[in-house]
């Protein structure tokens, strides 16, 4: 894991500039008016979601490595699965939030080694930060101005305990499933309190200890929460399966997530029948 730790850290400057320029063009974007189309699935997509994975895709083909984007072609699975290691992009994340003006979307770029994530990187084109590390390497979460130069101010330290639980959920997918979830937490743990917000920018938040448990029990694709997945095991926390409480991997065939909690290693699992 050293070598392959030192491997990835010559690629972390690219992919942190690779955020940055594509979040300056989307806010661009984002500050005039823009026209939405959709796609065949009806997904909404802008100009900023393609100029985003333009860009990207431009710093990321750099490193050699393949890259699977919402934005661009998928090679099949029969290509896919050949590929020891795969970057995963969404250019924009929550682009539905993007379209509403709320500021609730964000930039995510993971690394994948042999299914799993090792890299991670979340940027928000309206905060200006980004939070970014993975597996073996320091978490930072820095304004665009200090993100490369790597300050202990900047630093994330490892999860601590907090009696208090709060949980993170989305905004435009909460559902009868999510509430059940949350019923059982709070006999768990009591009332909890709540962070309601877009895209995976929910995965700061639980990785920075403002929020402990994030229920997600509607779609996601792989993109989605890979790169808040590599983090977010950096710092102690965890995403499983809801069914069968595995970690989550990647590069699948079925590029869907299966329904997933993200969670504190010390919070009690649920189980299934309860």
């Amino acid at each position: 894991m050293k070598n392959l730790v030192d491997e990835i850290k010559i690629w972390v400057d690219l992919a942190i500039e690779a955020s940055i320029e594509a979040s300056k063009k989307i806010i661009t974007i984002y500050e005039k008016n823009f026209e939405v189309e959709y796609k065949k699935d009806h997904s909404p997509v802008t100009l900023a979601d393609k100029a985003s994975s333009d860009i990207i895709n431009k710093y990321l083909s750099k490193t050699g490595i393949p890259i699977i984007s919402e934005e661009e072609q998928i090679p099949s699975f029969e290509i896919r699965k050949t590929y020891p290691m795969v970057w995963l992009v969404d250019p924009l994340d929550g682009t539905k939030e993007f379209i509403k003006k709320n500021d609730e979307f964000c930039i995510c770029i993971a690394l994948i080694h042999e299914n799993k994530p090792v890299f991670g990187l979340i940027a928000s084109p309206t905060d200006k930060k980004i939070l970014f590390g993975g597996s073996g390497m320091e978490v930072f979460y820095a304004s665009f101005d200090e993100a490369l130069l790597r300050l202990d101010k900047n630093k994330i330290q490892p999860l601590q305990h907090q009696g208090k639980l709060t949980i993170a959920h989305s905004r435009s997918h909460f559902n009868k499933k999510t509430m059940s979830i949350i019923d059982n937490m709070t006999s768990l743990y009591g009332e909890p309190s709540y962070i309601k917000k877009g895209s995976a920018l929910k995965f700061i938040d639980l990785v920075v200890g403002s929020a402990q448990f994030y229920p997600r029990m509607a779609p996601t694709m792989e993109w989605d929460i890979a790169a808040g997945h590599a983090i977010y095991e950096a710092v102690g926390g965890e995403v499983l399966d809801f069914i069968t409480f595995e970690p989550l991997t990647y590069n699948k065939m079925d590029l869907f997530n299966p329904f997933f909690i993200a969670k504190k290693k010390e919070i009690q699992l649920l189980k299934q029948d309860e």
